[in-house]
């Protein structure tokens, strides 16, 4: 069972996290399949679909959150190559207070690329983006 949000966004563009810290998961809908470069992973195939992406912030989590709705960004977190994909859009937001990992770990999904989003995991999560089927 996922621990129960602290807050939850219907509209992304229009978000504000309530903790100056913590964790939060961006709901993304890919329109269609997709090749990007994603970093040191190189040429990525992503599927049409859903996707679950767990990420956290030690501090200024409605900063972190903003980038990644951001329509210009720089491409520094794995998950900002993927969204700035045409047809890549978040469609929903969520923050926790129970670690990345505890997240990641509870949230269902298939891992397509091993990795994305954890460098810095210690948990043996896998991967902190998940593929959640077809749209």
């Amino acid at each position: 069972m996922i621990p129960k949000p602290t807050s939850q966004f219907t509209r992304p563009a229009a978000s504000k996290a309530t903790r100056p810290h913590g964790t939060y998961q961006l709901a993304i809908a890919l329109q269609h399949a997709v090749r990007c470069n994603v970093g040191k992973f190189g040429v990525v195939a992503f599927l049409k679909g859903r996707y679950i992406y767990t990420g956290s912030a030690k501090r200024h989590l409605a900063a972190r959150v903003a980038q990644h709705l951001g329509s210009r960004k720089r491409l520094h977190w794995h998950i900002d190559y993927l969204l700035a994909q045409p047809g890549s859009r978040v469609t929903g937001v969520l923050t926790f207070a129970a670690t990345e990992c505890e997240i990641n770990k509870r949230t269902p999904g298939q891992i397509v690329v091993p990795g994305f989003g954890s460098s810095d995991c210690r948990a043996g999560c896998g991967s902190h983006l998940k593929f959640q089927g077809k749209a």
